[in-house]
């Protein structure tokens, strides 16, 4: 594999694949050669390309990581379809729905893999309860909810490439954790969302830049700053309908103290409720009104079959972050060892057809707050 743009997410990536044992990495392209060449030398990889065309040219490179900011994903996602490389983005995928439509039906026609890194679809317990949905434990879906809260961007003084929309698109918390939480409800519930409404807010309207994009979760730096306003949200809640009648909510906000990587998604049936927490993520909140409310731990003895091959260690010994993303990993490189067949691919792996729908979602939620807060329909439109 090679991989596109070395930024806060690329050492996971790169993490990941070394993990699989039997994937090399082989190439980084960088904004610069000496960039590329700098974390080339940090992650131990041979090979360091100033531009993205001749990494994706490397006839080693047989999958091209696209961990660039958003702008970016166009031009790196198409030239690699172009040659015929399997293709794994970060999210969102596209800036626009436009956009996520071309790249879609581009990587269908190409018939590489091509995958999106929802990665907390790789968690042990968000399928389990997925598949407690599916079996009707829970007595159908009747509401979905919870939030995305996070507070790297409390401080004016950060400025990241996500505020500006020449690079991150019109959206800020909406397509960079929202688009998390939506596909994260979505895939749980087995619910498609069908329309929304959307109250954006601006908490920090004028951000102070160092010239540099701070990258997420890393502490500011010192030096002179220079102010920028910023138009785009860093909080957000919104309403949602989704296709079977069932009702939902969420708020996202990345401006909030004390919330690190808060995200939780709650389901609720006739029957009884499951909740899922990021922070806690060994642990599945199960409600009942009959009975004692339960917590089932993360445990291979203890998880439907179809989920034990996202867990890797014992009860009691704890799995993180890292393990999902290792687990979407995983699913992406055995559909690649099957040729991308599309009956090939693991049911839980987000594909670029996810990666345009997280789009159609979020421009259904801005139509929804400049129409001063009516409901709107998700528009999408089905490969040919």
């Amino acid at each position: 594999m090679g991989l596109v743009g070395p930024g806060f997410v690329a050492a996971h990536h790169i993490d990941a694949v070394r993990r699989l044992g039997d994937v090399d990495v082989v190439a980084i392209a960088g904004s610069s050669q000496a960039s590329a060449e700098k974390k080339a030398k940090d992650y131990k990889v041979e090979r360091a390309y100033g531009d993205f065309h001749a990494l994706i040219a490397d006839p080693d490179v047989q999958v091209i990581h696209n961990t660039t900011p958003n702008y970016l994903h166009l031009p790196v996602v198409m030239a690699a379809l172009a040659a015929g490389k399997h293709v794994i983005s970060d999210k969102p995928l596209a800036m626009n729905t436009e956009e996520g439509r071309k790249m879609r039906d581009a990587a269908v026609a190409a018939k590489v893999a091509h995958v999106v890194t929802f990665n907390y679809r790789g968690n042990p317990l968000v399928q389990q309860a997925r598949g407690m949905i599916a079996r009707g434990e829970t007595g159908g879906v009747n509401f979905v909810h919870g939030s995305y809260l996070q507070d790297w961007m409390t401080d004016p003084n950060v400025y990241s490439w996500r505020s500006d929309p020449a690079k991150g698109g019109a959206t800020s918390a909406l397509g960079d954790i929202g688009s998390h939480w939506c596909d994260l409800a979505e895939h749980i519930s087995g619910l498609k969302i069908a329309s929304v409404l959307a109250d954006l807010t601006t908490v920090i309207p004028v951000r102070h830049s160092s010239g540099a994009s701070a990258e997420a979760f890393a502490a500011k730096g010192g030096g002179e700053r220079t102010p920028v306003k910023v138009e785009s949200e860093d909080l957000a809640s919104i309403l949602l309908r989704f296709e079977n009648g069932a009702k939902g909510c969420f708020s996202v906000g990345q401006v909030l103290p004390g919330h690190k990587n808060d995200l939780q998604v709650e389901v609720n049936g006739a029957a009884c409720s499951l909740k899922w927490k990021q922070e806690q993520q060994n642990e599945l909140w199960i409600g009942r009104h009959n009975q004692p409310n339960a917590v089932m731990a993360k445990d291979p003895s203890l998880v439907s079959p179809e989920v034990l091959r996202y867990v890797h260690l014992p009860g009691g010994h704890q799995e993180a972050w890292a393990d999902a993303f290792f687990n979407l990993l995983s699913d992406a490189y055995g559909w690649i060892r099957e040729g991308a067949a599309p009956g090939a691919k693991p049911e839980m792996l987000p594909t670029f057809e996810d990666g345009y729908r997280s789009a159609c979602l979020v421009e259904a939620m801005m139509r929804s707050h400049v129409a001063g807060g009516a409901w709107a329909e998700v528009k999408h439109v089905a490969n040919k």
